[in-house]
C-alpha cells in the first residue's frame, strides 16, 4: 500500500492557489515529493476558466470589480468555475497515471469513486457522469451537478483538481459568469434546476472540517493508500512563489490564450 502526502485545507488567493498546485505537479514530475493529495479554499472568491477559454466571454468585468472576485486561468482545460469563499472546498490530486487509472476516463472514474463514498458517509448519495466532448465528468445528485473538475497531464503525471460544493449562491454565480445569449435571471433559474450543494441535499449548514474528514475516510478506502498529512516542501514553497509573481498575477497568462 503507497503512502501518499495529504496537505491540510487552507485557504489562499486564486493566484496563490493555482501557483501551489502547478508548483506541487511540477514537484512531483521530478520525483521530489510523492503522490500528494491537497484541500484549499479561496479568498477573495474567484472565478477560474479553463486554459484554452476567452477569458471575456466568460466573464461579467463590472460584476468581479463590484463584488471584489478574482479571475484567473488553469492549466487545465474545462469551463468557467465560480469559487465561493464560503462555498465550497477544492481538492487537487497529483499522482503517477499508472497510480490512477490506464486513461483519463479511468482516471476520472476513480477519483470520483472516492467522492462519491465520501458524500455517502455525509447520507448523500451521488451518481458519476461520463461527460462528453464539451462537458467534464462530474457527479450528480438526482441529476444535479454537486462536483466537476478538470484534469491536466504532463510527463506521465496526472493533475486533477476539483470542486464540491458546500454551499451555493446562485445569484451571485450568474451575475459573475456569463452564459452564451442566457441572462443572468435566466441563469440562475437554470441553475436551480441543474446544481445542488451539499447542504441544500442534507437540509443543515455543515461543517467544512466534516466534510474534510470524510472526504478524507473516502480518498484512503476508495484509492486504498495511506495518507501521511505534511506540508510543502520549501522548494516547492520557492516555485509557487516564483510562478504566483511571474505567471497567475499576469495579465499575460490570464487575458491571453
Amino acid at each position: 500500500m503507497k503512502t501518499w502526502r495529504l496537505i491540510p485545507l487552507k485557504t489562499h488567493n486564486a493566484f496563490m492557489n493555482m501557483a501551489i498546485d502547478e508548483a506541487i505537479l511540477v514537484s512531483r514530475i521530478k520525483n521530489l515529493v510523492p503522490n500528494t493529495i491537497r484541500f484549499y479554499q479561496w479568498n477573495p472568491s474567484a472565478i477560474s476558466i479553463g486554459k484554452n477559454q476567452d477569458i471575456n466571454e466568460q466573464i461579467y468585468p463590472k460584476a468581479l470589480t463590484k463584488y471584489g472576485v478574482d479571475v484567473v486561468r488553469r492549466t487545465s482545460g474545462g469551463g468557467a468555475v465560480y469559487h465561493d469563499q464560503k462555498g465550497e472546498i477544492t481538492y487537487s490530486i497529483t499522482a503517477m497515471k499508472n497510480d490512477l487509472g490506464s486513461d483519463f476516463t479511468s482516471v476520472y472514474t476513480k477519483i470520483y469513486s472516492a467522492i462519491i463514498d465520501s458524500l455517502r458517509l455525509l447520507g448523500i448519495p451521488a451518481d458519476f457522469v461520463k461527460g462528453n466532448i464539451k462537458n467534464c465528468p462530474n457527479l450528480t445528485v438526482d441529476g444535479k451537478k454537486i462536483s466537476g473538475s478538470a484534469q491536466t497531464v504532463k510527463r506521465n503525471i496526472i493533475q486533477q483538481h476539483g470542486t464540491l460544493l458546500l454551499n451555493i449562491n446562485l445569484n451571485r454565480m450568474f451575475v459573475l459568469l456569463r452564459l452564451k445569449d442566457v441572462d443572468c435571471e435566466l441563469a440562475t433559474k437554470i441553475g436551480k434546476r441543474k446544481i445542488t450543494s451539499i447542504q441544500n441535499e442534507v437540509k443543515h449548514p455543515i461543517n467544512v472540517n466534516t466534510v474534510v474528514n470524510a472526504l478524507k475516510q473516502g480518498f484512503n478506502a476508495i484509492l486504498k493508500i495511506n495518507i501521511k498529512t505534511d506540508e510543502l516542501s520549501p522548494e516547492e514553497i520557492t516555485l509557487a512563489k516564483n510562478l504566483y509573481e511571474n505567471k497567475y498575477l499576469t495579465k499575460e497568462w490570464n487575458y491571453k490564450r
